[in-house]
C-alpha cells in the first residue's frame, strides 16, 4: 500500500508543490492549512507521516507536534522558513523524526520522508520485540509494557528505552543513543541525549519502577541494568 501522507502547511503553493513530488513518489497526500483542519483530518484518516510546517496561522507548530505526540503513533517531519539550530533541536526535542529550513528541494523532501518511512517501519517489525516476564516491547501498539501495563512514552521515549532493553548491561555512547531516538539527523550536541534520560527516569518513577535501572556511565553514556 502507498504512503499516506498529512501536509499541514498554510502556504497553499507550497502545500500544493509537495503534494505532486509525493504524488510522483507514489504516495498520496491530503493537505490541511490549520491544525484544527490536520486534527480533524487526523481523527478520519490513517497516516503514515505528518509534513509539519512550524509556521501555523492557529497555533505553533511545536505546541502542534505536542498535541500529535500525545495522541498519535505517526512519525513527523517538520518544515520551517527559519533553519537555525535552535529550532532544529526544539523540533527534535519534542519528538520529531526530521527537521527540513525553507526553501528546500521537493526531491530531499521525499529522499528524507522516504527515510523516515523506511526506518519506522523497521522498528515495528514484529521480530524486533523485547519480552521478559517484567517488560515487553510491543511494537503492533509502539509501547514498551512494565507488568502488563504501557508507560506514557513519546515515541523518541519509546526507541530510546528500546535500545536500552534490547542490549542490556551493554554501554550506549550518547550519540548511538540520540540516533536510535532520531535517526542520522539528531541534534548535534550529544548531551542533547541526558535531557531524555532525565524525562524517562521520570517516567519510570512515576511507575513505581527504579529508575535506577538507566546507569550513568561518566564519559561513556548509559546503560540498562536490571
Amino acid at each position: 500500500m502507498n504512503p499516506h501522507i498529512l501536509i499541514l502547511e498554510d502556504e497553499r503553493e507550497i502545500a500544493e508543490l509537495v503534494e505532486m513530488a509525493l504524488s510522483r513518489a507514489h504516495c498520496s497526500a491530503r493537505i490541511a492549512v490549520t491544525a484544527h483542519q490536520a486534527q480533524q483530518l487526523l481523527a478520519q484518516e490513517t497516516f503514515d507521516l505528518l509534513l509539519l510546517d512550524v509556521g501555523l496561522p492557529d497555533i505553533n507548530g511545536f505546541d502542534f507536534l505536542k498535541i500529535v505526540r500525545t495522541q498519535y503513533d505517526l512519525p513527523v517531519m517538520m518544515l520551517t522558513a527559519q533553519d537555525e539550530e535552535t529550532d532544529r533541536i526544539l523540533g527534535l526535542e519534542l519528538g520529531a523524526d526530521d527537521y527540513l529550513g525553507k526553501p528546500f528541494s521537493p526531491r530531499e523532501l521525499v529522499a528524507r520522508i522516504k527515510a523516515i518511512l523506511r526506518r519506522t517501519q523497521t522498528q515495528r517489525q514484529p521480530e524486533n520485540e523485547y519480552t521478559t516476564p517484567l517488560w515487553q516491547d510491543d511494537t503492533q501498539a509502539h509501547c514498551i509494557r512494565y507488568q502488563g501495563q504501557a508507560l506514557p512514552l513519546t515515541v523518541g521515549e519509546y526507541r530510546l528505552l528500546r535500545t536500552l532493553l534490547q542490549r542490556r548491561e551493554r554501554v550506549f555512547s550518547r550519540e548511538e543513543l540520540l540516533t536510535a531516538m532520531f535517526g542520522d539527523h539528531h541534534p548535534s550536541d550529544p548531551n542533547t541525549i541526558n535531557t531524555h534520560i532525565r524525562a524517562l527516569r521520570q517516567k519510570l518513577r512515576a511507575a513505581d519502577i527504579d529508575e535506577s535501572c538507566i546507569r550513568t556511565h561518566h564519559g561513556l553514556g548509559y546503560s540498562f541494568t536490571c
